[in-house]
């Protein structure tokens, strides 16, 4: 798979929580830090992520957004 994104973290499915449309799947990237990425339910299933399963969080600069009080 060839990604334009330069930013690609392995990690371990800890979570998955469905919502209506969504889901929140919890990865754990080691180092007691969590990623959490909110995709649909139809991509939860597409992809079969369970917890347990090895993946990748892919995050795309122009899509990062950092606040602070």
């Amino acid at each position: 798979m060839k990604l334009s994104a330069r930013n690609v973290i392995a990690g371990r499915v800890i979570a998955v929580t469905k919502g209506m449309t969504t889901a929140n799947v919890k990865i754990d990237i080691g180092n007691g830090c969590v990623i959490t990425s909110a995709i649909t339910n139809e991509a939860v299933a597409d992809m079969d992520i369970k917890v347990g399963d090895e993946v990748s969080a892919i995050v795309k600069s122009s899509d990062v957004i950092i606040g602070k009080d």
